[in-house]
């Protein structure tokens, strides 16, 4: 589950029209990073939390023929292929967040799609580059240890 809801308001004035999560890290938006990493955890079916003004995201992610048939008419087979897998990186659901009412409340809106089973929840805030995606870092220290993970990071008192 990754919640896309939120206002973005510290990435200002650069989303002011653009969702954060669709901000681009070299090649891609930092949302692909998230799934990609959820991907190569092992995790296929991904949650999206989003509001209004967030449909860029669930358009990243969804099939876009039209797209991938003009860039192959143009001999831009590498980009249309490109286009292609990332609609067949998951399966993505989004749950939309009427209110901003934070995390937990976002969280508790992909509730009925999650049921009983268990889950991740991944913020696209932070991009951590491992040989061993974070993820599945998490998922084996649960699978070892049982109950509920979480990933944290030492910041120091000047970061703060």
């Amino acid at each position: 589950m990754i919640p896309v809801a939120g206002l973005g308001t510290r990435f200002l004035p650069a989303t002011k029209s653009q969702p954060k999560e669709m901000l681009t890290l070299v090649d891609k938006p930092l949302i692909q990073y998230v799934v990609e990493e959820a991907v190569a955890s092992g995790i296929r079916e991904i949650i999206l939390v989003t509001s209004v003004g967030k449909d860029a995201i669930e358009a990243h992610f969804a099939a876009n023929r039209d797209l991938e048939r003009e860039l192959a008419a143009r001999g831009k087979r590498a980009e249309a292929r490109a286009v292609r897998e990332v609609a067949r990186l998951a399966n993505v659901v989004c749950v939309r967040q009427k209110k901003p009412l934070g995390l937990g409340h976002a969280v508790g809106c992909a509730r009925e799609l999650v049921g009983d089973e268990p889950f991740a929840v991944l913020l696209p805030d932070e991009i951590i580059d491992a040989r061993v995606p974070c993820l599945k870092q998490l998922m084996t220290a649960q699978a070892r240890f049982g109950g509920c993970v979480v990933a944290t990071q030492r910041v120091r008192r000047a970061e703060l």
